[in-house]
C-alpha cells in the first residue's frame, strides 16, 4: 500500500512540474513550424481561413456539468432562442421546462442533482445481488448473467477493501505530517523551514522527524496533497464501489426504464462543473482575448448538457442527451466520458442510430486505462451485438503529447488499430475552470473536445459537407508518424515500442490545417 501511495504522489508531482513548463494552448500549433504534436488550428486560420465566411456550429458538451458564466466562454454558449428564460413553461414544446442553455439528466423537479454516485460494475453487482447472491457456483457455472455477478461482485469487493485501506493510511500519514511539521516549526522558529535546515538537525529523536519530513518535502507531498489523496479514495471507498450507497433516488425514476425521457431539471452546471468546464474551453474558449486557453474553433455555441456525476454516468441518460442534442441542433456532440460495463446498451444504441440519421457527427474520448480498445470494451460502444457499426460518424479519439518521439502516445491513453479512429493533444492541456480559473488537465478526456473542435471547424466553414464526409475528412488529414512509440500499459509494466501508425485506424494526429485543405478540395469551395 506505501508503494502505491508513493507511486501516486511521484506521478501528481511530475505532473505539476511538467504542466508548469508546458506551452499554454499547445495544442493549437503546428507540428512542422513549432515542432510540437498540436493540430495546427492556429495556422488554419492565419493561412487558410482568414478570408472565408464562417457559419456559427452547435457543438453539444455531454459531461458533467459547464460554468456557463466563466469569462473566457462569453459568448459562446448556447440559448434555445425558442425557450422563454425560467418561466416555468416549455415554451418550444421539445419537452423540456426553461431549457435555455441545455438540460441536466442527474437532478429532480425542484432542482436537487445528483454528485456523487457509483461505478456501473458496482450498479451491476446491486441488481444482481437479489437473483444470485445465494446461489452456489456449482450449479450455474454455465449462466452468463450468474458470471457477471460473480466478476462484479469479485471485483466490487476488492476495490472497496483496497481504497478503505487505503484511506487508513493516509489519514495516519497526514496525522504524522501535521505532528512533526508542530514540533519542527517550534524548533526552527519558522513555518517556511527548508530542506536544508533540516539536513541540519542531528540530536535525536528530532532527526527522525527531519528526516521524515525531507522524504516528503523532497517528493513534492504536504498536507493539502495528502487531503486531496484523501478525498479521491473517499469517493471510491463510500461511493463508487459502496453497494450500499445509491443516489438514483433524487432522479425518482427507474434508470432501468427508458420510455420518459422527460426529467430533471435545467441546472447544467451542477455541483461539479471542472472536467465539463476545461472540456468546454477546449471546444469553444474565446480565442485571442489575451485570457485563459484559446479554444480550438472561434465560431461555435456550447450547448451544455448534464449526464456524468462522481462515478460512471448512466446509460439512460447518455441516449437521452444524445436526442436532446440532435433534436435541439447539435451538429457535433463531445462524449468525453466511458465505462467497462453498460448494462442498457440498447437504450445507446438507439439514440446512436438516431444521431447517425440525422447527420450529426459524435466524437469520444478512447479512455484512460492504458488498453487496447480492440479487445477491452470501452463503453458506449458503436458496435452492435452482431459486431456492426452502428453510427457511420463516432470518431473515437485517443490521447497524444506534444512530443515527437517515443512518448508521443500518452502513457494513459487507450489505443486500438480497429476502434480508436486517430489522436489528438491530451496531455497537460490548459483550459478552463470554474469560477474564472484556469488549470492543465491530462486525459482523452482533453484530447476528445480538442478533436471536436477541429470537426467544428469543417462544419463551420463548409456546412454543405455532411457528417461523414466530415469524419473521413479528419482520418485523411491526420499528421502521419511513422516511427515507433511506446505503447501504453495498464499496470504500469514496462512499456513496449510498436509504430504510432499501428495505434489507430488512421494512424495519426488530427490536424485541422490539412483538414480545411482537404475540405476546399473536396467541397470546391
Amino acid at each position: 500500500m506505501k508503494t502505491n501511495f508513493i507511486l501516486a504522489v511521484i506521478l501528481l508531482f511530475t505532473n505539476s512540474l511538467i504542466a508548469q513548463m508546458s506551452t499554454e494552448s499547445w495544442y493549437n500549433m503546428d507540428p512542422e513550424n513549432d515542432d510540437v504534436m498540436g493540430v495546427s488550428s492556429n495556422r488554419a486560420y492565419d493561412e487558410l481561413l482568414k478570408d472565408r465566411e464562417a457559419k456559427p456550429v452547435v457543438v453539444a458538451i455531454i459531461d458533467g456539468g459547464t460554468d456557463i458564466d466563466h469569462e473566457d466562454l462569453v459568448g459562446k454558449i448556447w440559448i434555445n432562442e425558442d425557450e422563454i428564460p425560467d418561466n416555468g413553461k416549455d415554451d418550444d414544446n421539445n419537452g423540456y421546462i426553461d431549457d435555455v442553455y441545455g438540460w441536466n439528466f442527474i437532478g429532480d423537479e425542484d432542482g436537487e442533482n445528483m454528485n456523487h454516485s457509483n461505478l456501473e460494475v458496482t450498479r451491476i453487482y446491486r441488481m444482481l445481488e437479489p437473483e444470485w447472491g445465494d446461489k452456489d457456483s456449482a450449479d450455474y457455472a454455465d449462466n452468463e448473467e450468474f458470471m457477471l455477478y460473480l466478476e462484479c461482485k469479485r471485483l466490487v469487493d476488492k476495490k472497496q477493501s483496497s481504497a478503505e485501506d487505503f484511506l487508513e493510511t493516509l489519514h495516519v500519514l497526514k496525522s504524522n505530517l501535521i505532528f512533526a511539521d508542530s514540533i519542527l516549526t517550534l524548533v526552527l522558529g519558522t513555518e517556511d523551514y527548508t530542506v536544508d535546515q533540516l539536513k541540519k538537525i542531528k540530536e535525536e529523536p528530532l532527526n527522525e522527524l527531519a528526516e521524515f519530513m525531507m522524504h516528503w518535502m523532497e517528493g513534492g507531498v504536504d498536507v493539502a496533497l495528502v487531503d486531496e489523496l484523501i478525498k479521491q479514495t473517499e469517493s471510491e471507498a463510500l461511493y463508487r464501489y459502496n453497494v450500499d450507497f445509491d443516489p438514483r433516488y433524487i432522479v425518482g425514476d427507474d434508470w432501468t426504464n427508458n420510455d420518459d425521457p422527460y426529467y430533471c431539471n435545467n441546472d447544467v452546471m451542477g455541483p461539479r462543473a471542472g472536467h465539463g468546464t476545461s472540456v468546454a474551453g477546449n471546444v469553444g474558449a474565446v480565442r485571442n482575448n489575451g485570457v485563459g486557453p484559446d479554444g480550438v474553433c472561434e465560431d461555435v455555441q456550447l450547448m451544455i448538457i448534464r449526464v456524468v456525476p462522481d462515478g460512471d454516468e448512466y446509460d439512460k441518460d447518455v441516449a437521452n442527451a444524445i436526442i436532446y442534442a440532435v433534436d435541439n441542433g447539435a451538429s457535433v456532440i463531445n462524449m468525453s466520458f466511458g465505462k467497462g460495463y453498460s448494462p442498457q446498451k440498447e437504450f445507446v444504441d438507439s439514440a446512436l442510430k438516431y444521431a447517425n440519421e440525422h447527420d450529426v457527427l459524435i466524437v469520444h474520448a478512447a479512455g484512460n486505462e492504458g488498453v487496447n480498445n480492440d479487445v477491452t470494451h470501452h463503453y458506449p460502444l458503436n458496435i452492435d451485438d452482431d459486431g456492426n457499426i452502428i453510427n457511420s460518424k463516432f470518431l473515437v479519439v485517443g490521447a497524444c503529447t506534444q512530443e515527437k518521439g517515443k512518448n508521443l502516445v500518452a502513457s494513459f491513453s487507450n489505443y486500438g488499430s480497429k476502434t480508436v479512429d486517430l489522436f489528438a493533444p491530451g496531455d497537460f492541456i490548459y483550459s478552463c475552470n470554474p469560477g474564472d480559473e484556469y488549470s492543465y488537465a491530462s486525459g482523452t478526456s482533453m484530447a476528445s473536445p480538442v478533436a471536436a473542435g477541429v470537426a467544428a471547424i469543417i462544419r463551420s466553414y463548409f456546412p454543405e459537407l455532411t457528417a461523414e464526409e466530415v469524419k473521413e475528412i479528419l482520418m485523411a488529414s491526420v499528421t502521419v508518424y511513422d516511427k515507433k512509440v511506446l505503447v501504453p500499459t495498464s499496470d504500469g509494466s514496462k512499456r513496449k515500442k510498436d509504430k504510432f501508425i499501428n495505434l489507430s485506424v488512421s494512424g495519426g494526429v488530427i490536424n485541422a490545417y490539412n483538414a480545411v485543405k482537404l475540405a476546399i478540395e473536396r467541397s470546391g469551395n
